[in-house]
This record gives C-alpha cells, structure tokens and sequence, in this order.
C-alpha cells in the first residue's frame, strides 16, 4: 500500500469521525466545560474575547505571515514529512511555555492564551504553505481559521463547520474578491462561543502548570491532525496521484 493510499484511508476515518453525531461522552465534556467557563472571572472573559477578535482581524486583514514557500516538485509523503516535523516542533514549543505560565496561576495563565494562539496560527500557516496553498489569497486565511475552529469546537458545531469545509470550492466564490467587505465581526463573535473551552482549566490555580504543559501538547497534535485533513480534503490527494 502506497503512502498515498494510506493518507486516503485515514482522510475517511477523520471524515466519518467529523460527522458522527454528538455522543453522550461529547455532551458531559461539553458541560464539564460550561463548569470551568463559570468559575472564570467575566473580566478574563472580556479579555479573552478581545484577543480573539484581535487574532481574528489580524488572520484576515493582516500583513503576509512570513512562512517560507513549499517546493512545487517535492513528493507527497515528503510533504507531510515536512507538515509532520512543524507540528511536533510546535508540540514542544508549546509544551514548555504552557507549563511555564501554567504554574503563575490566573495572571500568567491568561498570558499563555494569546501566545497560544499565536503558535497555532503560525503553524497552519505554515502547513497551508508546505501543502501549496497561496495565504496572499484572504479566502486561504478563512479556511485556516475555520481549520482553527474545527479542531476546537464541540461535536455539534463541528458537524456544522464540516459541512461548510467539505464544500469549500462552492463556498468560497461566494465570498467576497476584497477581504474588506467580509463580515468578520459576525465570523469573531461565533468563534468565541467555541474555540479552546477545555484550555480555560490552564486559569485555574494547583492544575495550571500540568494542563499547561500536557493540553497544549495534546491541543497542538489536535490541530495538525485537523490542518492535515483538512487539506487533503481539498484534493491535494488527487493533484498528487494525478
């Protein structure tokens, strides 16, 4: 079996599991999450919701992330190789900072939330790059937000971002040709309802430093395993093999 074939098998596993309905497993984490939601001060909500309105303004209408190019000629399998290798970098870059502001309880915990993103962001930037994907392009910054967004919403907002994704080429050349007349607003204030609940323990005070250190581990595998996915849905499979 070829590594392409392989890569095609998995892609419909991760497929089945993004339309699965929400379970009675999915619907407890769910309101384990509320839990932790509430004991969180409304002030760090407030500051929470602005940094991901930041992040998300900044994704869509900012300058050109500096992320190298892919090779036009490089294989498949060596393509995620490469994929592959930025993500357990990100894995341990985030590793260490989460267990550094885990352990300075709220303050420093609240610190680790935009640097957080800012590591995920810049490795889907990355992965759309290795994957030959042009991020100049404002509709390629949305799709790795909605990658974003799915790998951290809870099961029933994923069936419904899923069936956004897997009609992306629809979807897209109904967007609007200059990033300026997006609504990114309405896009931000739905995000902040579902991204990253289960990091909100890393606030809480004696569990930080752990859920620090392991979450943001587990939370950057999660993404790359989503990104990955995502991106072979796009018919990267198909160019490869064609």
């Amino acid at each position: 079996m070829t590594y392409e074939q392989q890569a095609n098998i998995q892609l419909q596993f991760w497929q089945h599991k993004m339309q699965k309905k929400p379970s009675l497993g999915d619907r407890i984490a769910k309101g384990l999450q509320n839990k932790i939601n509430d004991i969180i001060p409304e002030k760090m909500h407030s500051t929470i919701t602005a940094i991901i309105e930041k992040m998300v303004k900044g994704v869509l209408f900012g300058a050109q992330h500096t992320t190298g190019s892919a090779k036009p000629d490089i294989s498949f399998q060596m393509r995620e190789m490469n994929v592959k290798s930025r993500v357990e970098f990100y894995q341990k870059t985030a590793s260490v900072e989460g267990a550094i502001t885990g352990a300075g309880g709220f303050l420093m915990g609240l610190a680790d939330f935009p640097i957080l993103l800012a590591l995920k962001i810049k490795l889907l930037f990355e992965i759309a790059t290795l994957y030959g994907f042009d991020i100049d392009d404002y509709r390629e910054r949305l799709y790795i937000l909605y990658i974003f967004q799915l790998a951290f919403s809870s099961q029933q907002k994923r069936n419904e971002v899923y069936k956004l994704m897997e009609n992306w080429k629809a979807y897209s050349q109904s967007l609007p040709a200059d990033v300026q007349e997006f609504n990114w607003r309405t896009f931000q204030q739905e995000y902040r309802d579902y991204i990253d609940l289960a990091k909100m323990a890393q606030l809480l005070p004696v569990i930080g430093a752990a859920v620090g250190a392991v979450v943001n581990y587990k939370l950057i595998a999660q993404l790359g395993d989503t990104a990955m996915n995502c991106y072979r849905m796009r018919g990267v499979l198909d160019k490869i093999e064609g």
